[in-house]
């Protein structure tokens, strides 16, 4: 990511006169003029792992499904199974191409029987509504992208259910992962969902634009005595990596299926009705994959970076390539993930990394890199 000061090219979230005044370095983002750190990345990325960081995450798209067929609409849309998801709870799942690639990896929340909350990538949304408007065609549910409508923050870390618990009356520590709720935060409403992209516990909450601020200076008055940190996307990058959570653009792609990317919990098969690309899906499955994603750690302490070859250290034929990769903060050395052959895909494997030129041994691993114990 490129820090940038322009104004000219990228949309402002609500927060960007907070982020202004909090010395954020921005970054055009899939169009939106977004925090790419305040200070030190590193600082904010420990201060996740440690205590609790602020995210602006705005830039998300939000979908929103109604009517007595959206279930059964989002069946046929997606490859997993949106109506069996309780009320208030949510499910991870994705929406593929006919020929099996992935167009987008989603988050569906059920906000009531027949109203459902799919949250899209920001980079990704302007695609992802219409298909999904075009896939529900002939059952009896309404799509709306209501990204517009919606502000959404997060809090994230091992404080975050206190500094949120302290500021609602909802049953905070009784909130389950992948749940969700409505209710007053700091006097304005909100959904509250327990999930993230951290690797940590934690919150995102949606409110209206208009309220974001108000919602932001909650948060911020009750966390930051505790060390809870404005945090930007270039430690949401990191605390991902180490978490091994996929980003679209990067792990995932068109050119890539679910279980190629070691999601394919996320994929139902056996859904009466199927979906659009379950059969090039279920062919894939029985051929077998082109390529598997992996964790490597890398020797020395250059880091390997999207796009370097991966190499067989004995014959130095490329035999994948590295999807995303930086230093790990909280493990001290380089990480990355890579796209490789699958007979190269066990942990243990020895392989190396071509760092510009220069051969680096690496060896894969198990994710995630990093699991919280608390």
């Amino acid at each position: 990511m490129t820090s940038t000061t322009s104004t000219t090219l990228s949309r402002p979230t609500p927060l960007d006169d907070v982020h202004r005044a909090l010395g954020a370095s921005f970054t055009d983002f899939a169009g939106w003029r977004m925090p790419v750190r305040y200070g030190s990345e590193l600082a904010e990325h420990h201060a996740v792992r440690t205590a609790a960081g602020l995210f602006d995450l705005t830039h998300m798209g939000e979908i929103e499904v109604t009517g007595p067929g959206a279930g059964a609409a989002l069946d046929h849309a997606l490859t997993g199974r949106p109506s069996a998801i309780g009320v208030g709870r949510a499910r991870y799942t994705m929406i593929c191409a006919e020929d099996g690639g992935i167009v987008d990896d989603l988050v569906v929340y059920r906000l009531a029987e027949e109203h459902y909350l799919v949250v899209a990538n920001a980079s990704n949304v302007a695609v992802v509504a219409p298909e999904i408007a075009t896939r529900a065609h002939g059952y009896d549910a309404e799509v709306r992208d209501t990204s517009a409508d919606w502000a959404l923050l997060a809090v994230q870390g091992p404080l975050a259910p206190g500094i949120v618990a302290g500021l609602t009356e909802l049953d905070v520590p009784s909130l389950k992962y992948y749940a969700i709720t409505a209710g007053a935060l700091a006097g304005v409403d909100v959904l509250l969902a327990r999930t993230g992209y951290t690797g940590e516990d934690g919150f995102e909450v949606y409110c209206r634009p208009a309220d974001a601020a108000a919602v932001w200076l909650a948060l911020w008055t009750a966390g930051e005595p505790q060390g809870m940190v404005p945090a930007g996307l270039a430690c949401r990058d990191t605390l991902r990596l180490e978490a091994g959570m996929p980003l679209y653009g990067q792990e995932l792609s068109r050119a890539s299926t679910p279980d190629e990317a070691r999601l394919g919990r996320v994929v139902d098969l056996d859904k009466p009705a199927g979906f659009v690309g379950d059969a090039a899906l279920r062919e894939r499955r029985e051929s077998g994959p082109r390529h598997l994603l992996v964790g490597l750690v890398a020797t020395g302490r250059r880091a390997p970076r999207a796009g370097y070859p991966v190499l067989d250290p004995a014959s130095g034929e490329q035999v994948g390539t590295v999807t995303s990769g930086a230093p790990s903060p909280t493990l001290g050395g380089p990480i990355a993930l890579a796209a490789v052959r699958p007979d190269l895909a066990e942990p243990g494997t020895r392989l190396a990394v071509s760092l510009r030129g220069t051969a680096v041994d690496a060896e894969v691993v198990a994710l995630p890199f990093y699991t919280r114990t608390r």
